[in-house]
């Protein structure tokens, strides 16, 4: 059985769209400093790395899945011109008004690349910057890391831990204290 760094994507990997807004098309996709050379750690620390991002802006019709998964195609290669490597990506469609098994905060994601991948859910970790993808993490079985981005909230989380930023999160899986 594998390890996995379950990675939102938005906050996480890429800077987020304005309050209500999505990343609809490449040119609006800028990755978060940090993030390749995050990346690339996991990889070499025996980690999988797979993205699980909610993405209800197709079932708003925003976008198509094929233009969505344009941009992860992208994501993917950008990544691995710096050597860093997104062994999959998953993302739910649907939007939060619709009944459905992989919505964060369930757990369906991390359920399905599990069993995939053949990952065991308690050696992985869920990185996330709401208490959606910790929720996810934790009904999964993983550990989880929540990402603060200066949210004076975050100190309410139930996340086993806390960082300020991928790498951070990061340097703290590889190197528990």
């Amino acid at each position: 059985m594998k390890k996995a760094a379950f990675l939102d994507r938005d906050g996480v990997i890429n800077q987020k769209a304005p309050e209500g807004g999505y990343i609809l098309r490449w040119e609006e996709f800028q990755l978060l400093p940090a993030v390749s050379e995050a990346i690339t750690l996991l990889n070499r620390g025996g980690f999988l790395v797979v993205v699980v991002t909610n993405q209800q802006c197709v079932a708003r019709g925003l976008i198509t899945m094929e233009g969505l998964e344009e941009i992860h195609d992208k994501m993917r290669s950008q990544l691995a011109a710096t050597g860093a490597r997104i062994d999959a990506v998953y993302y739910c469609p649907h939007g939060s008004d619709e009944s459905c098994d992989c919505r964060k905060p369930g757990a369906g994601m991390l359920l399905a690349a599990a069993k995939e991948h053949e990952i065991h859910l308690a050696a992985s970790w869920m990185i996330g910057d709401s208490e959606r993808d910790i929720a996810a993490g934790r009904s999964a079985g993983c550990g989880t890391v929540l990402i603060t981005g200066g949210n004076p909230k975050a100190e309410e989380s139930v996340a086993d831990r806390r960082a300020d930023s991928v790498f951070s999160a990061v340097e703290q899986i590889l190197n528990p204290s």
